[in-house]
C-alpha cells in the first residue's frame, strides 16, 4: 500500500496538471504570436498591450481569488477558477476581431489569477515546510509540459488554423475538474485547514512588513520570468530571423531547463535547512545564488546563432525559476496554509502589475531593436530583489 508520503505527492502532482493547462493557455499566445500578429496587424508594442490587458485583469482579481480560496476552500475555489479560465481559453479560439481577442484574454487573466495561490495553498496543506520549495518546483513541471505542447501546436495550427489549439486547451480544463475532486477526497492533507480565517484576519496581513517586502522582492525578481514566458518566439524570429516553423526546434527548451532550475532552487534551500538553517535564511541564500547566476543573461547579445541564444535564454530562465520557487515558498512558511491564499495572491498581484507595465515597454524596445536594453532591464533588478529579502524578519518558529 502506498505510503502517506507518496500519496501526498500524488495529490500535488495531479494539481500540476491544472498548472499545465494554465500555462498552456498563455504559452499558446506566445508560441503562435507571429500568426496572430499577422492576422490582427499588430506591432510588437501592440502585442505588449495585449499581454498587459491580461495582466491588468490578473492583478485586479488575484487578491479576491486568494481570499476566495482561503474563505471557501481549495476545492470549490479552484473548480470555479478552472471552469472560468477554460471557457475563456476556448473563447480565444472563437473570436474574429481584436476586440474579441482582448476580451477573452482579460477573462483568462481573471480566472487564472487563482492558479498560483491555489497551488501554493495545496503545497501548504499537503507538504512539510522543508518540502515546499520542491513542491513549487514540481508545479513548474506544468510550465515545462506546456512548452512542448505549444511547440507541437505550430504544426497543428498550420493545418487547422491558430484558433484550434486554444479550443482544445479550453476543453481539457473542464476534464481536469472532476479528476481533482476525486483525488482530493481520496488523499488526506498533511496539514488540514480546520477553520477558515475571517475576511478581516485574512486580509489584515496585506499591511504587514514581511509581506510588503516579499511583494517588492517579487516585483524586482519576475521581469526575466515574464520576458521568456512571453517573448521567446518573437526574440528568435526577429533577432535570429527564424521562421515560425523553425522556432519549434528551440522554444520548448528554455521552459524545460527552467524546471530543472526550480528543482535546483528547491534543493538549495532544502540542503541548507537540513543543516539547521532557518527557512527564511535558507531561501534568501538560494535567491542570492540565483541572482548571481542570472548575470549570464547579459551575454545573450553576443550569441552568434539561435542555438547559443537558446542556451543563454535557458540559463536565464533556469535561475529565474531557482529564485522564484523560494520567494513563493516564503509566504507559506510565514503565514501557514490557512492564510497562504491571500499571501501568495499578493505576490502574484505584484507580478501581474509588473507585467502590465513591462510588456508594452519590452514591445516598444523590441520595435526599435533595443534588445540589449531589454536584457539589462530585467537582469539588474534581480540583485535588488535579493537585497530586499534581507529585510524579511527571521522567526524561530513557523506556523
Amino acid at each position: 500500500m502506498p505510503s502517506s508520503f507518496s500519496l501526498r505527492w500524488v495529490a500535488v502532482s495531479v494539481f500540476v496538471l491544472s498548472s499545465t493547462l494554465n500555462y498552456l493557455d498563455r504559452t499558446l499566445l506566445n508560441t503562435l504570436a507571429p500568426l496572430i500578429l499577422t492576422e490582427f496587424h499588430l506591432s510588437m508594442a501592440g502585442f505588449g498591450a495585449l499581454l498587459s490587458a491580461f495582466s491588468v485583469a490578473y492583478a485586479a482579481c488575484t487578491l479576491a481569488a486568494g481570499w476566495m480560496l482561503d474563505r471557501f476552500g481549495i476545492n470549490r475555489g479552484i473548480s470555479a477558477a478552472v471552469g472560468w479560465w477554460s471557457a475563456a481559453a476556448a473563447g480565444t479560439g472563437l473570436v474574429s476581431s481584436l476586440a474579441g481577442l482582448t476580451i477573452c484574454r482579460v477573462a483568462l487573466g481573471m480566472g487564472e489569477s487563482a492558479g498560483i495561490p491555489a497551488t501554493g495553498k495545496v503545497n501548504g496543506i499537503y507538504l512539510e515546510p522543508e518540502e515546499r520549495a520542491l513542491g513549487a518546483a514540481v508545479n513548474q513541471i506544468g510550465l515545462s509540459l506546456s512548452a512542448p505542447l505549444a511547440a507541437l501546436s505550430i504544426g497543428f495550427a498550420s493545418t487547422y488554423g491558430w484558433r484550434t489549439p486554444f479550443i482544445v486547451s479550453g476543453l481539457a480544463g473542464f476534464l481536469w475538474i472532476p479528476l481533482w475532486l476525486v483525488v482530493s477526497r481520496g488523499i488526506h492533507p498533511r496539514y488540514p485547514v480546520t477553520s477558515r480565517p475571517s475576511s478581516r484576519s485574512s486580509l489584515a496581513i496585506l499591511g504587514e512588513r514581511n509581506l510588503i517586502l516579499l511583494v517588492l522582492a517579487n516585483i524586482f525578481w519576475m521581469g526575466a520570468y515574464s520576458l521568456w514566458s512571453n517573448w521567446t518566439t518573437l526574440y528568435l524570429t526577429n533577432v535570429h530571423h527564424l521562421s515560425l516553423q523553425a522556432t519549434a526546434r528551440y522554444v520548448w527548451i528554455p521552459p524545460l531547463i527552467s524546471n530543472v532550475g526550480g528543482f535546483f532552487g528547491g534543493w538549495l534551500s532544502l540542503h541548507w535547512m537540513k543543516k539547521s538553517m532557518n527557512p527564511v535564511a535558507a531561501r534568501r541564500r538560494a535567491v542570492w545564488v540565483s541572482a548571481a547566476g542570472s548575470l549570464l543573461t547579459l551575454l545573450l547579445p553576443f550569441a552568434t546563432g539561435a542555438g547559443l541564444a537558446t542556451a543563454l535564454i535557458s540559463s536565464s530562465f533556469f535561475f529565474a525559476l531557482a529564485g522564484s520557487v523560494n520567494i513563493y515558498a516564503l509566504p507559506i512558511d510565514i503565514y501557514g496554509a490557512g492564510r497562504s491564499g491571500v499571501a501568495i495572491a499578493a505576490l502574484t498581484c505584484a507580478f501581474a502589475i509588473l507585467q502590465t507595465v513591462l510588456s508594452p515597454v519590452i514591445g516598444y524596445l523590441a520595435d526599435h531593436r533595443l534588445y540589449t536594453e531589454v536584457l539589462w532591464l530585467v537582469t539588474l533588478p534581480l540583485i535588488a530583489s535579493a537585497l530586499v529579502l534581507q529585510g524579511v524578519k527571521i522567526r524561530d518558529e513557523f506556523i
